[in-house]
C-alpha cells in the first residue's frame, strides 16, 4: 500500500507527556481541532458528545486536582474533557433536520431513525451508556489526528475521577467524562511510539 500523511500521522503517533508550555493555542485554533473531531461517526448521527477546552490557569488548576496531579494538564495548551452523551431520540430531531433540509435524507427516514433511537436505548442504561462511551472515543481519535495535522501533539488520559470532574465542570445527569486529551506541542523527552503485538497475534480473518 502506498503510504500518505494519514498513515504517517498513524505510524508516528505518541502519547505524548511532555509538553511545552510556554506554547498556547487561540481560541480559533481549540474550535477548529473539535470542528474537526465532530466528523467522526456516530450512530444514528445522534452527535451525543460535548467538549470541555480547559486553556485558562485557573480551570487548569481544577481540573488538575481531579486529574491526579498529572503535570500535562496544567503544561499542554489545552485539556479537552471528551464527554459522551446517552442517546436522545427526542434530540435526534435536530440533528437529522439540516440532512432532510438539504435532500440527503427523507423525512421519513429520519422519523424512522428516531423510532429506532427510543426502542434501542429507552429504558436501556448499559445500553446508554456503552454509546456514550463509543461516541465519545471516536471523537477523541479524531481529535487525536485533527491535532496531528495541524503539528500539535496529544496525550489522552484515562486517570482522572470522574465523579470529581462531573462536579468541577457541571456536566449534565445525561454526560459521562469519557477521557481528557491534553493538547499542545511537545516538548523534548518524550519516549517514541513503543512496540506494538504482530498483526498476528491479533488478527483472525474468517
Amino acid at each position: 500500500m502506498m503510504k500518505n500523511e494519514i498513515v504517517t500521522a498513524i505510524e508516528n503517533r505518541v502519547s505524548t507527556n511532555l509538553f511545552d508550555r510556554r506554547k498556547s493555542l487561540d481560541g480559533e485554533e481549540i474550535q477548529e481541532l473539535i470542528r474537526l473531531a465532530t466528523r467522526a461517526p456516530t450512530a444514528y448521527n445522534l452527535q451525543n458528545w460535548r467538549f470541555i477546552a480547559v486553556s485558562t490557569p485557573e480551570a487548569k488548576t481544577r481540573l488538575l486536582a481531579a486529574a491526579h496531579g498529572q503535570a500535562k494538564v496544567a503544561d499542554a495548551a489545552v485539556t479537552y474533557i471528551i464527554c459522551g452523551r446517552f442517546p436522545s431520540h427526542e434530540a435526534l430531531g435536530e440533528r437529522l433536520n439540516p440532512a432532510v433540509e438539504a435532500g440527503i435524507m427523507p423525512a421519513a427516514v429520519a422519523q424512522s431513525w428516531a423510532d429506532a433511537v427510543k426502542q434501542t436505548y429507552a429504558g436501556d442504561p448499559q445500553m446508554q451508556r456503552d454509546e456514550a462511551i463509543r461516541t465519545a472515543t471516536l471523537a477523541g481519535a479524531f481529535l487525536m489526528f485533527a491535532a496531528a495535522a495541524h503539528g500539535l501533539a496529544t496525550g489522552p488520559m484515562v486517570g482522572f475521577d470522574p465523579a470529581a470532574v462531573a462536579r468541577e465542570f457541571d456536566l449534565a445527569a445525561d454526560e459521562i467524562p469519557v477521557m481528557l486529551m491534553a493538547v499542545g506541542h511537545s516538548a523534548e523527552g518524550n519516549w517514541p511510539q513503543k512496540p506494538r503485538l504482530p498483526v498476528s497475534r491479533v488478527l483472525e480473518t474468517v
